[in-house]
């Protein structure tokens, strides 16, 4: 549209003034055409002359080009309470909101405005609002609790060795809890975290959740997948949720999995979010805002060579304990536990347990599939299930190396030449490289 169009429009206005219809092109060509000043004007005067949120949301447009985004808000924010389902309206608020930095209400706007219609997209407000390949937020308070709460009914005696592994555990968490008078008497409090790393797959979930047990807390289990978000800072509520929820049900114990992905260092983070992530992270565990007074933390990683050097101050993870893989008898065990309630013959589990050196108890568990697969092919012969026999696990070990293998050809080189400190010392005695 030209000049003569607007020509056109305003003669037929000085005829019919009150023509809000006319007028409303009117308006919005100079919108179109990027003529603010005059646009402003028709907006305003078919404020007088009609109740209608067009006008609103018109003169609203005109303020955010005019990067008058306080008196964008303002117009609309009374055209979304007076429950417009309007889309174009929702968008350009989010939009103004997150110029004012806004961000926390921008998202709920964009998320309202994608709950009208699941195919809208809007690509500044998804780049801007979005973390991709994240999951879903976590959800309302009462949600959590029995989403996220347990009670365990296992303790140390249903963990077969990781003696260095339960002795730590006993010293930095469980005693305090037990003696908490000892430790106020010296001004220490009771709670703190410890850090646990090791191969895939060697118990750390388990041993963490039988802590709870020994002392008869209540246990939270997360994962990445539990914290981190699509909206940009609901990834931070989230984990203050948690820690929340573990400090309304103290004692307990949080157990934190896949700790370095949270807590990579944040040298190492392009993104800001990931990094204010990490600072979230470190002041909750600091309980800078609320106490951590009976919240005992468990973090487990399999890359501890990843996390920001931060987390290993004292006060935080200051105790780094190595989860090797299963010892022989905690191999037997493993096997006599999983092969419960299959059907076997005689097995010589001791002689099987002694053949799978540097096995994790993920990799048992996959030595037993293997074997049962074999089974069934036969079984579908007459319908009958064959019992296992120890030829049968024998030959699956021969078909499945140890998963642990090539995080130890990783974690040697860590040991080796980043080992300053000696925090890797484990990893070099339990590969015989270290008396």
């Amino acid at each position: 549209m030209n000049d003569t169009t607007i020509s056109t429009l305003r003669e037929a206005l000085s005829h019919s003034p009150d023509n809000i219809p006319l007028r409303m092109l009117l308006a919005d060509t100079l919108l179109s055409l990027n003529r603010l000043e005059e646009a402003e004007i028709e907006y305003s005067t078919l404020l007088k002359l009609t109740d209608d949120t067009k006008p609103k949301i018109g003169l609203a447009n005109v303020f955010f080009r005019k990067a008058n985004y306080s008196a964008c808000n303002v117009i609309l924010e009374e055209v979304i309470d007076n429950g417009t389902n309007d889309i174009n309206a929702l968008t350009l608020y989010a939009k103004a909101l997150l110029k004012e930095n806004s961000i926390a209400k921008a998202i709920e706007v964009y998320k309202r405005a994608l709950a009208i219609d699941n195919n809208f997209f809007d690509e500044e407000l998804d780049s801007q609002l979005r973390l991709r390949g994240t999951t879903e937020p976590v959800e309302s308070e009462d949600e959590d609790d029995g989403r996220f709460l347990q009670k365990p009914d296992i303790s140390f005696a249903d963990v077969g060795g990781m003696e260095t592994v339960k002795k730590e555990i006993d010293l930095k968490i469980i005693k305090p809890l037990l003696h908490p008078e000892l430790y106020k008497a010296y001004g220490k409090k009771i709670g703190g975290g410890i850090l646990l790393y090791g191969p895939p797959g060697c118990g750390k979930t388990f041993i963490a959740k039988a802590t709870a047990g020994q002392v008869n807390a209540k246990f939270i289990s997360v994962g990445l997948n539990d914290i981190l978000d699509m909206w940009i800072g609901s990834s931070e509520k989230n984990l203050h949720d948690i820690f929340e929820l573990a400090r309304r049900n103290a004692p307990c114990v949080l157990f934190i999995d896949e700790i370095d992905a949270l807590g990579a260092s944040r040298s190492d983070m392009k993104q800001s979010s990931g990094r204010h992530l990490i600072n979230q992270f470190l002041q909750e565990l600091d309980g800078i805002n609320r106490t951590n007074e009976g919240v005992l933390i468990i973090g487990a990683t399999n890359t501890p060579w990843n996390l920001d050097p931060a987390f290993r101050r004292p006060g935080r993870f200051d105790r780094i304990v190595f989860v090797p893989p299963p010892d022989a008898s905690s191999r037997e065990s493993i096997l006599n536990l999983k092969l419960k309630n299959k059907p076997t013959a005689s097995i010589d589990v001791q002689s099987i347990a002694k053949k799978a050196e540097h096995y994790s108890g993920a990799d048992l568990d996959a030595i037993i599939d293997i074997a049962i697969e074999q089974k069934l092919e036969s079984s579908f012969t007459d319908g009958v299930p064959k019992p296992l026999e120890t030829s049968d696990l024998l030959n699956a070990l021969k078909k499945h190396k140890p998963s642990t293998q090539e995080w130890f050809s990783t974690a040697k080189n860590f040991a080796m030449f980043a080992n300053d400190s000696g925090l890797y010392d484990d990893i070099l005695t339990y590969m015989k490289l270290k008396k």
